[in-house]
Formats: C-alpha cells, sequence, structure tokens
C-alpha cells in the first residue's frame, strides 16, 4: 500500500528548525490570494525567509501567485535579516535562465535542502506535470501530528446516526494533497492483542488548498461506525470513527498519506463529471465541487477554471442526513448551466416499483441521460460509497447501452482502461 520512494515526514527532525531565504522574482499581490504576511511587490526581486517546515507550503503559494524562484539560501550569520544575499554560498541555484522562468515543485526543494551546508546545485525545477502526486508522505512508523481545529455534526435534527466534519491543522509539516485521494488516521491506544491500532483510511473532503484556502488544512467527512453484536446483542462502536467523531479542538491526531491515484479530478477544466455517491462517499465530491465552483477557490486557482458539467447523484437515507445539503444546493443555483444535483432518499422517496429509492433506482430513472454522457470521451465517471449500488448501477447502464446495441460489461473495460471509470467502494 504504501510507496516507497516518498519521503518520509520531516516536521519533527533537525532540519525543521533551520531557516532559509527565497530569492523570487515576478510575483504579483492579490489580497485574494495570498493570506500569508510574507512582504511583496510586483516586480524585481523579492526576498523571503521561511521556516522549513513551511516550505512546501510557501512553494505553493508562490506559484499560485506567479513567483518563480531564482535561488534559496540558508538563514545564517552571514545572511542579512532582511533576506538580502551575503558571502555565504547557496544552498540551491536554478542553473538557466530557461529553468528559472519555471517554478520550483516541493518536493524538488524539500530534497534539496536536506543536503550538508557545502555549496550544493539544486535540481532544477520542473513544471508541475500529472505524475507530480504526492503519495505517502508520512508513513505508520512516523506519521504527522495534527491537531484538530474544529469537530461539526453534519447530520441534522431527526437524522439517522452522526457523521462529523472534521477539520486538522497541517502547517507545521510537509503534508500536502490532491482532491481524491485519502489520508490515513491512527487512533491512540492498542487492539485487543496489545498491538497499536492500525490505520484506517478516509477520503479528504477538502481541495488541495484546504477548507480556509490557506494551505494549511486537510478535512475530513466521517461517519460513527455503531452496530449491534451478532451474538450479544450490545452496541459496538468503530475504534477509528469513534475517535475522530470525538476529538476536541486542540487534540492531536496521527495523519498518514496521502494515498491513491484512483479517484484525482482531471486537470483538464473541460472535461464531463459523473458523481454517484452515498454516504460519507460525498467527501472526494465535495473537494470536487469546491474545487471547480466555490469563489475563493477559484480565486486561487488561476490556472484551472471549470467549463465542463458536473452530475451528482447523492444516496441517502433521510432529508437531514444531506451532508453539506446547504452548501450543495447554494453551488446548484449559483451554476445550473454547470452542475446538477440529484437526490435518492430512501426512506422517504419511492421508487417505480413502490420500494425505496435507492441511489441505483436513480441511476436507472436518468440512464439514458447518463448513457449518453458517458459516451462522451471527455466524460469521467466516479464511485464512492458503499459497493452494494455497484450492481444496481451496472444494471441500470445496461439496459441503457443496450438500446444501441451495446454490450455495458465490454465498455465499461474500455472507459476503465481509458481512465475515465472510477470505483472506490466498501
Amino acid at each position: 500500500m504504501y510507496n516507497s520512494t516518498a519521503a518520509n515526514g520531516t516536521a519533527n527532525t533537525e532540519s525543521g528548525s533551520r531557516v532559509f531565504v527565497y530569492e523570487v522574482v515576478g510575483l504579483r499581490q492579490n489580497e485574494a490570494t495570498d493570506n500569508v504576511s510574507y512582504p511583496i511587490r510586483r516586480s524585481g526581486s523579492v526576498f523571503i525567509t521561511v521556516p522549513y517546515n513551511r516550505m512546501n507550503q510557501e512553494m505553493q503559494r508562490l506559484a499560485r501567485l506567479g513567483g518563480k524562484i531564482v535561488s534559496i539560501h540558508p538563514l545564517g550569520a552571514e545572511n542579512g535579516a532582511n533576506g538580502s544575499k551575503g558571502s555565504s554560498p547557496a544552498v540551491a541555484s536554478l542553473a538557466s535562465s530557461e529553468k528559472a522562468n519555471a517554478p520550483a515543485t516541493s518536493q524538488t526543494v524539500a530534497q534539496d535542502t536536506q543536503a550538508p551546508k557545502e555549496s550544493k546545485p539544486m535540481t532544477q525545477a520542473k513544471e508541475k506535470t500529472e505524475k507530480d502526486i504526492p503519495v505517502n508522505i508520512y508513513r505508520p512508523n512516523n506519521p504527522f501530528i495534527g491537531k484538530c481545529l474544529s469537530n461539526e455534526e453534519l447530520v441534522g435534527e431527526g437524522g439517522i446516526g452522526t457523521v462529523r466534519h472534521l477539520l486538522f491543522d497541517i502547517s507545521q509539516g510537509d503534508l500536502r494533497y490532491l482532491e481524491g485521494q485519502s489520508i490515513g488516521i491512527i487512533p491512540p491506544g492498542n487492539d485487543n492483542k496489545g498491538k497499536p491500532h492500525k490505520l484506517r483510511l478516509y477520503s479528504i473532503a477538502s481541495t488541495r488548498h484546504g477548507d480556509k484556502v490557506d494551505d494549511k488544512t486537510v478535512s475530513l467527512c466521517v461517519r460513527q461506525l455503531e452496530y449491534k453484536h451478532p451474538e450479544t446483542g450490545e452496541m459496538v462502536y468503530g475504534v477509528c470513527s469513534t475517535h475522530l467523531c470525538n476529538l476536541q479542538s486542540g487534540d492531536d491526531v496521527n495523519i498518514t498519506g496521502p494515498t491513491g491515484k484512483e479517484m484525482l479530478l482531471p486537470e483538464d477544466p473541460n472535461v464531463n463529471v459523473i458523481m454517484l455517491a452515498t454516504g460519507t462517499g460525498i467527501a472526494p465530491f465535495r473537494a470536487y465541487l469546491w474545487r471547480m465552483f466555490k469563489g475563493n477557490e477559484r480565486a486561487v486557482n488561476t490556472d484551472y477554471e471549470f467549463n465542463g458539467f458536473a452530475w451528482l447523484i447523492f444516496g441517502i437515507p433521510t432529508t437531514p442526513n444531506i451532508l453539506y445539503k446547504e452548501e450543495l444546493e447554494e453551488l446548484q443555483q449559483q451554476y445550473s448551466d454547470n452542475f446538477r444535483l440529484t437526490y435518492a432518499i430512501s426512506r422517504e422517496q419511492k421508487n417505480p416499483e413502490g420500494g425505496r429509492m435507492y441511489i441505483q433506482d436513480r441511476v436507472a430513472e436518468h440512464a439514458d441521460e447518463l448513457w449518453k454522457m458517458i459516451q462522451q470521451d471527455n466524460t469521467h465517471t466516479y464511485i464512492c460509497g458503499l459497493k452494494g449500488m455497484e450492481g444496481g448501477i451496472d444494471e441500470a447502464l445496461s439496459v441503457a447501452a443496450g438500446k444501441d446495441g451495446v454490450n455495458w460489461s465490454e465498455y465499461q473495460r474500455t472507459i476503465k482502461k481509458a481512465g475515465r471509470w472510477h470505483v472506490e467502494t466498501y
């Protein structure tokens, strides 16, 4: 599960206390896109002091602002307090003017700043590609210790169970992630065999910039697992989900990851996106939709403006269980030409046979429309939530495809191979 080539966490190493000076050119100042209080100006070189454990976040911020990093120096006795260059050798420098005009990746800087203090050229900066996917920056044997900032109930009065929206502070580490990835949570304590609990994976519910759009947080959407023991009849609560749902502001949380490439949102802003979710399977789709439509997100994503069409079909048991209901419906009203929202509320709505309306029933109702979309080369379909919905979804689309003389199972294999059919169920 873990990529052995990914870097381990560095926030707790000796390097974490070091400070570096970035020489940057080409910055533009925009209050809507800059929530960090470093001094910047419109032209010329700018010198910014950055602690080691903030280097990745600052790299991302500078890239969003159009800045190009010319060189990086350790802040020492020979360096002026204002970040101007002194006589000490550079830890890293960009060797060519062509590369100096490209933003450095955070991964490149993280690797090179761990070099000895002797002068050593930095790996030349490369523009971010689709292959620049962060994986397993933090591992179970050295997790990142985050802080819980908030823990909010998402289920309304009269709803079933409890689902929490959790916001974690990750500003003191190197964790970064993309929409559609997951992080691992390691609950404290030991299992009934006396061994430390194993991690549980949870889909990330925030965009790569976090809910505060400052690259300092990550969010989860967690349902507390609870069920009756089949033999004793006693209520059993999930270890990790209960731990998370009971967190208080300021509590520590052990985080690993990120992990996952199956559910990544395409960088192409002109794609169509079909999202089929049940319950907390909404988490990655919240991240997608916030990236596509939220005003503060659109302000910082200067290289991404969604122009396609997104359709979310969301299965839940009752109206109070519609997670992020107000925000979803607000987006639908504001972006009706680009976003369609459809609910399948099983305990309140009826399917054509008079039974409960599950997500597969709603897919069957709209199967012809969905099939037409799926056949378009720029359409990606995502399924996240309970595994039990997959069979009904396949059955509904088989009927629609069959009307055109197409075998759905064979066609599904072709779009899976093309990377346009994405499934993460449990």
